[in-house]
Order: C-alpha cells, then structure tokens, then sequence
C-alpha cells in the first residue's frame, strides 16, 4: 500500500474507539497476504499502536496492531527515528504539543499526519516535502475518504518542491541554500535550473506559468530576461558553493556514474574505497552521483568489493571478459589479457555499465596503492545517459470509471496519486485530472494510439517508475490491462519484474444498468461490434450465439461515422429470438455533465442516436419495462 510512495515503515496512532474505525482502512490485513499471495495486491500495512484499553475495539474490527504501555509522549520519543511517518487520528493541538520538542531538522523529521475521527480531513502537519508527507497525505485520503490538506507553498503553484525535485528519478540531494532557492520558488521569482544529467521528464510537465530558466538564458538577451534569483544545478559534478553569495543556489546529482573496479584479489575494502573517493575527488565528481560499481565476473565474489558495494547500496554488475575484451579503451594492458582475457576490466567494465554510449568515460583509469592498506585498485569511471532509479518498477493498471470522480474507488484514485507516471487517453486524463499532483509526469496519449500507451508504460516500469496506466470503466473490461498483461508476455516478463497491479473499476455496462433499473440480472454478455481488432465474421458468430442463447446483451463500440452496419446486424438477429418490445438502454457519457439516457425497445433503437461513446443494452426474452424502469427479473417469484 505504501511502497510505492518511498515508506517502508510507517505507524498509525491513535486513542478513541472512533480513531480505530478511522483508521481501520489503513491497518486491516490484505486479502492475499493471508492467503499466503502477494499477486495483484500483497502489500505492507501500516502498522497501528493501540492504548490497552482499545484492544477488544481493535480485534472486533479485526485489524493488525500492537500496544504501547507507556504515555503516549513517551512512545513518540521512544519511536521518533524508528518510523519513517506516523498518521495520528487525535487533536490536531495534542499532536502538535506532543512532537514539538522531538523535531530538529526537516531533513530529517518524519512525516506527521493528523486525521479527524470522521474522515473529513487528513492534514499533512509535518515533513511534507523532505519527508514524504504531502505524498503520503495524497494517498491515505481516498483510502480514507478524507480531503487531503496540504499547505506548502508549492502545492498551490502546481509546482514541484525544490527539496524533493529528483526524488521521483532517485537522484541524490546535494548542498546549496535550500532554504532561500524555495523561497524564491514559492514567490514565483526567476529560478535558473542548469541540467548536465539526469532526466529532463519533469521539465515537460510544469504548468505554462512556471518561474525555471532552464539553460543560461541572461546570455542571450539580457535585457528580456528578469534577473535570476536562484539557481538549481542537477549534475554529477561537486560544486562548492560560496556561503556569501548573493545568488542563492543548491545541487542534485543524478546517479549516473558507474565505477569500474579491477583489483588483486583481497584488497582491503577501505583501499577500494579510498580510490573511488581519490577519483571523484580529482575530477570534482560527486560520490552520492554513482549509480554502482562495475567489474569482471572473476571479481563477482570480491570480499572487499561485496562488502563496499552493499553498504553503499550500490548495484554491482559483474561482466565476462568475452563482453569486455570488445570495447575501445584508451589505456588497454597486455599484461591484464593475458592474466583475464581481455585487455581492460576497470575502463571497459564501467563504459558497458554505463551504456557504451560515445564519449561516456569521463575518468581513465588510475592504479591506486596506499600504505598500510592491502593490494591495488585500478578506478575508471563511465556517465551513463540514463540515471539509475535505484528501485523496483510498478505498472498500476487502473479502471477509472464512467468520468465522475464520484465513482472512482478510493484504492484507484490513491493509485494514480502516488504513481510517479500517468499515461491514458487524454480524454481521461482530463476527468481524472483533480486526482493528479504537483510534480507528476502525466502523458496523455491519442485514443489510437493504445499500443504505444503499453509500450511506454512498461519502458518506464523497467526503468523503476511507478506508471499508472488509466482505461475508462473497468481496465479488464475492453481496457489497457490485457494489452499491457500481453505486451509484458511477449516482452518475455518474468511475473515479477515490473511488479503489477490491477485496480478495477465501474464497467460501461454496469454503469448504464445503474441508471436504468436492474437490466442485468440474468445471465449476460458484453460484445464489443467494433471490428478493428476482431474480424467480424467472429463477432457475428458470438451475436448469433448470444441471440439464441436468450442472453441479455450488451454492446460496446456499437457504432462510427464509417461504421454502420454491425448495429444493424447486430439488432436483426437479436429480432429472430425476441420481441421488438424487448427493452434497450442507450447510455452515453454516464456519470458526466452530457450524460444521455434513453430507453427505448429493440424494434425503435434507431430512431435514437448512437455511437462510439454509447452503451447499448438489451434485455432478453423475460426483460421487461415498469413505471420507466429497466427489469429483468431473476426468478425468485417463479416468473420466469
């Protein structure tokens, strides 16, 4: 549930029976986990901190939860470092009185969030930005059913935080005047962003009145452009910035580099190490802007380099001297062929880790030796084009609905909150669009264009973003989640890598049943008549079947400028089985300002408009209209 938003470990408090029922959404156990199965929705729970006197309360709600014995000031500052966020159902003054003499810096604090008993709002009160509580606010409130309160400065631009720019793209948060570079920001001043690495996504994505200069715009014209404020470096290179500059700035470093490390075998860790930091160091490269360490397959059981590696939570990516022995380096060894079979380890293993793209060795490779630590190290360091995310990728498949946000599930609407990418029809897009926050990349598609809408998604999952994937009405249902389930086959995706989600929704169908009565009580069918993708010869089989079977039918796609004659088919063979007083729901833009609803019969649907966007219903031989409702009866009074 909270994965994707970067938490791993969260706590819920509260001390009222009406707190637990709040926050009971938040702290059940999943369905699949107890089930022993985390497919298609195994996630974390928060974990829920109960007084004794709320025990019977909480196992009566079923829910997870642990109990502290002490007050509850004393478990807040016994639990402050130990959780990364807490969502507090009390007083908003309690909480306040209760963390004020715990907070220190908000680099470092956690996200605090208060939730009232009735679920009307859920404040994010501290760690908004640095510590992930706007995002986390953002997703518990459709879980909760609460209107999100988020009251930095740059969620009412529409503006990403400076403090948290790159976190989307797993860069590193560098040095610089954080303070005052959002505080020009937040007063829509000048801010010049000067970008040597590192994905530019997020710069597509702003609004139209955005304050970035990206580039050295005052170099050319001068006199057009307002002078700069602040300035926003995101590149690999260390800068040192003078503390009495006028012109306030700070630095992101996308994680780019890869380290290439050859080293007789056993040297002292601290000595590989040193020679990574004396490389960076030379060349005024960032250490927190290496992406991971790169190496011959002889070297993959390294003592010294296992050991650096996972400490730093550094990939490391171990290749064959087959794969080595064919990339140009500039300093190539005999005697190192000779030894491994391929005349450079250190050079050619970080340019084929960064991607052996022209030009990406940025440091030859240097031997390095010190006194008193154990062996060599040979260090050369390649920039890869990409940055590495440094996480597991999600493809949230999400059915948004007829177009009312009314109708969204909560666990959709958290979904396409906390995704870092949403990719649908733009349409879609447009109806979701309150849904969305500051800083996501949104990309809004043709309705043709479904295949490149798949491909996308899953390029960015591989990537390590988290993609909602939005489909109107069910994502299962004629949506994108067949089609991104197929591409990842063929792709030959392992079930695991992207991790998948599906997040139903109100179908087409069920939504237009709703608006009519109870149409679709008895044995039905959903076909779609457009053969665009299905040849029709097969669609006038299923409606044949369909006809003779006495199913209620609906039907999708039913019918465009150019395509006119599979309605007509369609209503023809369904007259060779029932009456043309069986009753039929024309239903279009449900749920939306333009909605249409008319009910008509089987022998008089033409008189009506329809098209693409129209839901067609039609009732079997039992169906039945009364007082303008849609029925069709079941059996239970033996009607049938």
């Amino acid at each position: 549930m909270f994965s994707n938003l970067s938490f791993s470990n969260l706590a819920a408090i509260t001390t009222t029976p009406a707190g637990l029922r709040c926050l009971a959404p938040l702290c059940r156990k999943d369905a699949d986990k107890k089930n022993g199965s985390d497919k298609n929705g195994g996630e974390e729970e928060i974990q829920l901190w109960i007084a004794p006197k709320l025990e019977t309360t909480a196992k009566e709600l079923k829910l997870s939860y642990k109990i502290y014995d002490s007050s509850l000031g004393d478990f807040l500052k016994y639990n402050w470092k130990r959780y990364e966020g807490f969502v507090c159902c009390l007083a908003s003054g309690a909480v306040v009185r209760l963390i004020a003499p715990l907070l220190t810096d908000k680099s470092s604090d956690p996200a605090v969030i208060v939730v009232d008993p009735l679920s009307q709002f859920a404040i994010s009160l501290c760690g908004g930005h640095q510590g992930g509580g706007d995002r986390l606010t953002q997703h518990i409130s459709p879980l909760l059913g609460a209107q999100p309160v988020l009251t930095g400065a740059a969620n009412a631009l529409n503006l990403p935080a400076i403090d948290t720019l790159g976190e989307t793209f797993g860069w590193e948060k560098g040095t610089g005047d954080w303070l005052k570079v959002s505080s020009a920001l937040s007063q829509l001043l000048p801010v010049q962003v000067i970008q040597e690495a590192g994905s530019e996504l997020w710069q597509s994505h702003l609004p139209n009145d955005h304050p970035f200069q990206f580039g050295f715009p005052e170099f050319e014209d001068r006199h057009d452009i307002p002078t700069l404020q602040a300035r926003i470096w995101i590149s690999p290179i260390q800068r040192n910035f003078a503390s009495d500059s006028a012109l306030p700035k700070v630095q992101w470093h996308p994680r780019v580099l890869w380290v290439g490390i050859g080293c007789e075998r056993n040297a002292d860790r601290d000595l590989i190490e040193y020679a990574i930091e004396k490389a960076c160091r030379e060349t005024h490269l960032a250490i927190s802007a290496i992406a991971g360490v790169a190496t011959l397959d002889l070297k993959s059981d390294e003592p010294g380099l296992l050991s650096l590696t996972q400490a730093k939570n550094w990939p490391l990516k171990c290749f064959a001297p087959e794969c080595l022995k064919e990339i140009s380096v500039p300093t190539p060894s005999e005697t190192v062929k000779a030894a491994v079979g391929t005349p450079s380890v250190a050079e050619a293993a970080a340019i084929v880790a960064a991607g052996n793209a022209p030009n990406c060795l940025k440091v030859k490779k240097k031997i390095v030796k010190k006194e008193g630590l154990k062996g060599a190290v040979t260090v050369a360091i390649a920039q890869s084009s990409a940055e590495y995310i440094g996480r597991t990728g999600k493809l949230f498949l999400v059915g948004t609905g007829p177009g009312s946000l009314n109708q969204i599930t909560p666990a959709a609407k958290a979904a396409i909150s906390s995704a870092d990418v949403v990719i649908g029809y733009a349409l879609y897009v447009e109806l979701i669009r309150p849904l969305l926050r500051a800083g996501q990349i949104v990309e809004a598609l043709p309705i043709t264009q479904e295949r490149q809408r798949a491909e996308r998604a899953i390029e960015l999952a591989n990537w390590g973003l988290t993609v909602a994937v939005i489909s109107s009405g069910d994502c299962g249902i004629y949506g994108m989640a067949g089609l991104v389930l197929e591409q990842l086959q063929a792709n030959g995706w392992n079930g695991k890598t992207p991790g998948v989600r599906v997040f139903p929704g109100v179908s087409a169908l069920q939504s237009a049943a709703s608006k009519v009565g109870a149409p679709l009580m008895h044995d039905f069918c959903a076909i779609s008549l457009s053969d665009l993708l299905t040849p029709w010869p097969v669609i006038q089989k299923r409606l044949r079947a369909a006809a003779e079977g006495d199913f209620i039918v609906a039907l999708y796609n039913p019918k465009s400028k150019t395509r006119t004659h599979q309605i007509v088919f369609a209503r023809d063979t369904l007259l060779q089985h029932r009456s043309a007083e069986t009753p039929v729901a024309l239903a279009k833009s449900l749920y939306r300002s333009d909605e249409q609803i008319t009910l008509t019969t089987l022998g008089d649907m033409f008189e009506h408009p329809i098209d693409m966007l129209t839901t067609v219903i039609i009732g079997n031989s039992n169906s039945r209209t009364y007082a303008g409702w849609f029925i069709t009866p079941r059996g239970y009074l033996g009607d049938l």
